[in-house]
């Protein structure tokens, strides 16, 4: 489990075929505090460091993971957002983040607005129902608030300090995000979908 929370940017070195598997290779300053067998959230995807204990980090992710997240797309020098998993003991300073995205969404445009930087983004239609105004959404594992809605985007406003301590400073126009949708929601929308017309549960 996460908060959304980014604790550091990540640089990818290498990104190598492996029998059943892709190895991703990287480099960031958390990696000190990562163990072998620790998880973290890469881009929000949550991953399972089998290196570490210093600068460099290294995670496996099978083909389906790669395939339905945006983490097919990395190569070398690409910056990821990195989230270590949250302890039992810490604040909650963003929202429940599971680190299983839910689709992949599709960077619209950026738009600058004073200090702050809008980012509207272009969702699947199945996550149209998981998604609120003024709820939260994780977008490449970092917590943001949805600001505006339609039909099939949303808008989130970045204040400065979340530009610049994330991968967002890189986003531009036709770029693919992980989008994980607020665990509260889910469970809300399928308790819906079980429920006849009548409100009486199917089970």
């Amino acid at each position: 489990m996460f908060t959304g929370l980014v604790e550091a940017v990540g640089e990818i070195v290498a990104v190598e075929q492996r029998p059943g598997a892709v190895r991703i290779f990287l480099t960031a300053d958390i990696g000190d505090g990562v163990a072998i067998g620790d998880s973290v959230a890469v881009n929000g995807v949550c991953l399972t460091a089998i290196e570490g204990g210093g600068p460099a980090l290294a995670f496996d992710a099978g083909p389906e993971t790669m395939r339905v997240t945006a983490l097919g797309e990395m190569a070398p020098g690409d910056r990821v957002n990195l989230e270590r998993a949250m302890r039992a003991d810490t604040r909650l300073g963003g929202h429940f983040v599971q680190g299983h995205v839910d689709a992949v969404g599709t960077v619209v445009d950026v738009r600058p607005d004073g200090e702050c930087t809008w980012v509207r983004v272009r969702f699947p239609q199945e996550l149209a129902s998981q998604l609120v105004l003024k709820g939260s959404i994780a977008v490449d594992g970092i917590s943001l608030t949805v600001a505006a809605l339609g039909d099939d985007f949303f808008d989130v406003q970045i204040v400065p300090h979340t530009w610049t301590h994330t991968n967002l400073r890189g986003v531009h126009g036709g770029m693919h995000v992980n989008l994980e949708c607020d665990i509260i929601g889910k469970y809300v929308a399928r308790a819906m979908s079980l429920m006849t017309p009548q409100g009486v549960s199917r089970s």
